[in-house]
């Protein structure tokens, strides 16, 4: 995870943690997120913490990156408790940017690392994303031998105009190739993940991609609705009038198409903004966010949460190399939640699951406003009378509203 708040006390030079943090430490989830931070180019809507080789300077290539993960991982072993105490790591996940562009190898490497300092569990899941068209049979074999379980494809759109608005490089036909070819690599879990509501899209281009996505055979859709975010090039096109604004009722109607036809398929809901065949088809690291467990983010601009501490990481990678290589910790920025904190940070994240929030972590007043919800069609009656709050289908629609009103 990369996004990066604008305040936070300065954590210490060595990442240690408050002794509190530690405990608990091992009896929760916890995963590795490896930040991956670049690009072969810039997707014009991308607000992520990437860079393309223009933009980098001494202390951001390929190797020196690397080579600071690997300190950074063994930095965090030392942080929770050293190799005696630190948790192995049930999940990784390898995001970006644009971890394939490290190439096979290159992302075994970072495997290696993990399991060199944290180690994995025996059922580790093990995602990496890829743009598809960096992938090639060879890189999916390569990762697959080295320990990889999972692959999430940036498929976006099957429409070309699409793709073009948002900047992507890949063919339409390119991400379900890549999917077969994962498949066939031996990946029984591959994801694509798709973009709705581009300024262009018509219900056909959808209807289009979602044909697609079935025939690819995969067992994991995510699903995101475009969001236009400042400083980015599509907000600037947006700004000059070139491009209209996503529209707030049309962006519901495309995701009730995505969900019924993903549904009708097979493909469950069990987040609101991803779907998938089995159980274990469902993306375990993501699982472990929503539900406040702990991980160690690792790379430029990345975050990390243990025990209620969260922090995050310099951003530029020739800084957050240079730092590691001076013996020091990357962070540079940290909070320490409140138990009102965690209490409204478990009611934004777990409400989105499908199994809901226990209501007894909802105050009295969000209990009140809990039963009016269920009066309009928000909630489930019959969930919430067993204890539990599930969104209903509209629900899911204004699920951010529904957030708003249980914690007041």
């Amino acid at each position: 995870m990369t996004a990066q708040p604008l305040t936070g006390e300065t954590p210490p030079a060595d990442g240690s943690l408050p002794e509190g943090a530690l405990e608990g430490v091992g009896k929760r989830p916890f995963g590795v997120y490896v930040h991956v931070p670049f690009c072969a180019t810039r997707c014009g809507y991308c607000d992520f913490n990437t860079y393309t080789a223009d933009e980098l300077e001494g202390g951001g290539s390929l190797g020196g990156w690397l080579e600071a993960l690997k300190q950074e991982l063994r930095l965090g072993v030392r942080a929770l408790g050293g190799p005696e105490r630190a948790p192995r790591a049930e999940t990784v996940f390898v995001g970006g940017g644009t971890p394939s562009l490290l190439g096979g190898d290159g992302l075994a490497e970072v495997l290696d690392a993990v399991r060199d300092s944290f180690g994995l569990t025996a059922d580790a899941e093990v995602t990496t994303e890829a743009n598809p068209e960096s992938t090639s049979p060879e890189l999916f074999d390569t990762i697959r031998r080295a320990g990889y379980t999972r692959v999430s494809l940036g498929m976006q759109s099957a429409a070309e105009h699409v793709l073009r608005v948002l900047d992507r490089r890949h063919t339409p036909g390119r991400a379900v190739a890549a999917a077969g070819e994962a498949r066939a690599a031996g990946f029984e879990h591959v994801s694509l993940d798709l973009i709705y509501g581009t300024p262009g899209e018509s219900t056909q281009d959808l209807r289009s991609t979602l044909e697609a996505v079935l025939s690819a055979e995969v067992d994991h859709v995510s699903a995101y609705s475009l969001i236009v975010e400042e400083g980015t090039a599509l907000a600037r096109r947006v700004r000059r009038g070139e491009l209209p604004m996503p529209d707030e009722d049309v962006l519901a109607e495309k995701y009730e198409l995505i969900d019924s036809v993903l549904s009708g398929s097979g493909l469950r809901w069990y987040e609101v903004s991803n779907w998938a065949s089995t159980e274990e088809a469902r993306c375990r690291h993501n699982i472990g966010y929503w539900r406040g467990g702990d991980w160690w983010g690792a790379g430029p601009g990345a975050h990390s949460h243990v025990g209620g501490v969260r922090w995050w990481n310099l951003k530029f990678p020739a800084r957050y190399a240079a730092t590691l290589a001076s013996g020091n910790s990357p962070a540079t920025g940290r909070e320490v939640l409140t138990e009102e904190d965690r209490r409204i940070e478990r009611v934004m994240l777990e409400l989105r699951l499908d199994g809901g929030l226990p209501v007894e972590v909802l105050d009295r007043a969000g209990v009140d406003e809990a039963w009016q919800a269920v009066e309009d069609g928000l909630l489930r009656g019959e969930r919430l009378r067993e204890g539990r709050c599930v969104l209903t289908d509209r629900g899911r629609l204004l699920a951010d509203g529904v957030v708003r009103r249980l914690i007041g």
